[in-house]
């Protein structure tokens, strides 16, 4: 373990929330606020109470991860990825237990107010994103090692996000709604199994059974690359739905980043240096991808 001397007290919770995660959270919140813009029925307060409740939810999310890999043993010193404060230490598991429940209380509260607005559809979302978020790594039959964590990833970080964002401005979804949340979903997706791939030998010696170990080094690599591919595939689609202009492509723009991504990874034989570049470019490449996305829609 690592003496809490190590980093400041406040650090301790900075690496604890994983930053460098939180524009998962902002992505489809930039994709719904964009559609809602465009159909004239943008809504301040709604959209940053969306986006409030979003990044709660993934800080429960990562929260609740580091504490319930510890307590399960799937962390052990041998990880060779981010440091994970409740088993080095850092932080107790009683205090880490605490924040899990504060947060997501917090996110509650923010959801209710959305709730107000627009629901019974947000609050059957919010307490299905809660329960999915500890449900995840928690509990008898961790969703993440049944090879579940990428179907949760997509669903609750494209559709259930983006849809969920446009529903509380809006009050309705519309099947282009839901074909532009797809790719946010797919590039968060393919955050995950870019972390999964690395850490396929030190899961599977806890037993910690991902898709990625249950795939193989190989099989990973396809699903990373298909998922990656798809989130382009889908522009076209989305277009044809909206009977839409050229701006649509400007995702497109970030396709020379996606090959050399897809290359390093590739060319990556599972060491954990190159696939810790790999999991923040990918990372950075559903922000960009969603950024882009957004002005797209804003500009037809």
């Amino acid at each position: 373990m690592i003496s809490p001397d190590a980093l400041p007290y406040f650090r301790r919770w900075v690496t604890a929330v994983r930053p460098k995660t939180l524009p998962a959270a902002l992505a489809p919140v930039m994709i719904g606020s964009s559609l809602a813009a465009s159909s004239n029925s943008f809504k301040a307060l709604p959209a940053l109470t969306a986006l409030t409740v979003a990044l709660l939810l993934q800080v429960g999310v990562n929260l609740a991860n580091d504490y319930f890999d510890c307590i399960k043993g799937f962390d052990t010193p041998d990880r060779v990825g981010p440091l994970r404060v409740t088993q080095s230490g850092l932080l107790s598991v009683e205090s880490v237990r605490a924040a899990i429940f504060i947060v997501f209380a917090l996110s509650g509260l923010f959801g209710l107010y959305l709730t107000w607005l627009a629901g019974w559809p947000v609050l059957i979302i919010g307490i299905a994103s809660i329960l999915s978020a500890i449900a995840y790594s928690g509990g008898p039959h961790p969703l993440a090692s049944h090879g579940l964590g990428e179907t949760l990833a997509f669903l609750f970080f494209g559709p259930v996000a983006v849809c969920g964002t446009f529903y509380v401005q809006v009050l309705e979804i519309d099947p282009t709604v839901i074909s532009a949340s797809l790719p946010t979903g797919l590039l968060i997706a393919a955050v995950l199994v870019v972390n999964n791939l690395r850490d396929i030998d030190t899961d599977r010696k806890t037993g910690k059974l991902t898709l990625a170990v249950r795939l193989g080094r190989r099989g990973t690599m396809a699903e990373t690359i298909l998922l990656i591919a798809g989130a382009y595939a889908i522009i076209p689609v989305y277009l044809l739905g909206d009977n839409g202009t050229g701006w649509h492509f400007l995702p497109y723009l970030t396709l020379p980043a996606a090959a050399r991504l897809i290359g390093q990874i590739i060319n990556s034989k599972g060491e954990a240096e190159t696939l810790n570049r790999c999991l923040a470019q990918t990372a950075l490449l559903s922000l960009i991808f969603s950024l882009l996305l957004s002005i797209g829609i804003l500009m037809d």
